[in-house]
């Protein structure tokens, strides 16, 4: 599990405490029903969008577990999870840009092929998910990094005391 250095931020109260204090805390939030929970985090070590992600949640002391996308792609669960947050948009699961998407073709059959499918393909190979790709213990999902969006979706756990 990664998350949070021992540096101090005056901004977020609860990255501005140690790190056994911070896992207290998200035990006390949990139990309230407050804040976000535990993030977990599929990710490519040589991907920048993978990197910015990780060091977005380590500024803020947001507790998060680190998984390599290649070795261990998410669950179908997951996946199907988070098809249900992206409106059945299947697509915006896939890395659009990268090699293994390109290779298989996958622009022209995408459009054809069932969500089972979809998922399952996703599922076993984790170079054609989007990275980095969250699993939040709320049941949020995200899949690729952008800052605005991750920044007003944490405001309310930065916020929780």
């Amino acid at each position: 599990m990664r998350g949070g250095g021992e540096m101090v931020n005056s901004a977020c109260p609860i990255f501005a405490q140690s790190r056994a204090v911070r896992i207290v805390r998200l035990e006390k939030m949990r139990a309230a029903g407050i804040g976000w929970g535990m993030w977990k985090v599929y990710g490519y070590a040589k991907c920048d969008s993978c990197r910015r992600a990780r060091r977005f949640l380590t500024e803020r002391g947001v507790i998060f577990e680190e998984l390599a996308i290649r070795e261990t792609p998410p669950t179908p669960g997951e996946l199907s999870g988070a098809l249900a947050t992206f409106d059945g948009n299947v697509r915006r699961l896939f890395n659009t840009a990268g090699g293994d998407y390109k290779t298989l073709g996958l622009s022209a059959k995408l459009p054809t092929m069932s969500v089972d499918d979809a998922i399952a393909l996703l599922a076993g190979n984790g170079n054609l998910v989007k990275r980095p790709f969250v699993v939040v213990e709320n049941g949020r999902f995200f899949a690729g990094f952008d800052e605005a969006s991750w920044a007003a979706a944490l405001s309310p756990s930065v916020v929780a005391q």
